[in-house]
């Protein structure tokens, strides 16, 4: 029986994986802030006859990760995945917002991931693993008022694609989820979106419409039940039933020109209609 620590695991997406994967044979531990919504989830997953633990500890304080990490493999038994989801939101444009905001955010979404990833490769090198980071389209494309969120989530990234890379020899896998789903984060954008559009007399545009945490959490038991090795560094956007598969970055092109004459080159082809990205 597998074991899989989920960071931010007391609701939401969080929530719905640990449900779906308790449910599903893993042994789940739930890691969040609040013993008393620790203590419901675990409950929950035993409930279906699923095997759970809880585990309070802030992800953004290091102490705490290795305390947690100890606990773990000593209740548990094993380490064999990592769900790093926990992840907070101080939404404000970046003129406005604080440096604690800046701080707080990145210090959740990543600082946590690296603290975590860090504690747990020991655990998960012994027998190869699973490293999931819940990043967003924020990181992907950037997300106008969430300057911290979009520049943690994009952090992610670049902390995915070289793991990839580096853990391979260790049989670990390192992928990706950019999760679109109704949940206690999103549903105050969607509300407050809705409430504008309506005062423009104007639909809610379709790439609001978002599907459900559990739909997620199908599609990353499906994902570590797929046992290809080749299976990493890859990045995941789940939204329903679409499923949307994301590069990494690469180069457009590569031109030798003095500078003032390729950005004269952008600007007439940009003139004529034409591919601008040279």
């Amino acid at each position: 029986m597998k074991t899989v620590l989920i960071t931010g695991a007391t609701r939401g997406i969080g929530r719905s994986m640990a449900i779906e994967l308790g449910r599903c044979g893993y042994q789940v531990a739930v890691n969040g802030l609040n013993g008393k919504s620790v203590k419901q989830v675990v409950e929950d997953i035993r409930g279906t006859g699923g095997f759970a633990e809880g585990f309070c500890a802030n992800v953004a304080d290091p102490a705490a990760v290795t305390a947690m990490m100890d606990e773990v493999a000593g209740k548990m038994g094993s380490l064999d995945i990592l769900i790093h989801n926990a992840g907070i939101l101080h939404d404000r444009r970046c003129e406005f917002m604080t440096d604690l905001e800046w701080q707080a955010v990145l210090g959740v979404h990543l600082n946590g991931a690296f603290y975590c990833i860090r504690r747990a490769i020991a655990h998960l090198s012994r027998d190869g693993g699973d490293i999931l980071l819940m990043t967003s389209t924020a990181g992907l494309a950037g997300s106008a008022g969430q300057v911290n969120y979009s520049a943690a989530k994009a952090g992610l990234l670049g902390m995915l694609w070289t793991l990839a890379d580096e853990l391979k020899a260790k049989r670990i896998r390192v992928n990706g989820i950019a999760p679109a789903a109704l949940t206690d984060m999103t549903r105050p954008v969607i509300q407050h979106l809705t409430e504008k559009y309506a005062e423009r007399n104007e639909p809610l545009p379709e790439a609001w419409s978002l599907g459900e945490a559990e739909d997620v959490a199908r599609f990353v038991r499906a994902l570590l039940d797929h046992k290809d090795p080749e299976l990493t560094g890859q990045v995941f956007g789940i939204n329903g039933q679409q499923i949307t598969p994301w590069e990494k970055p690469r180069a457009l092109a590569t031109v030798t020109f003095a500078p003032e004459d390729f950005f004269e080159l952008r600007k007439q082809r940009r003139e004529r209609g034409a591919d601008a990205c040279i």
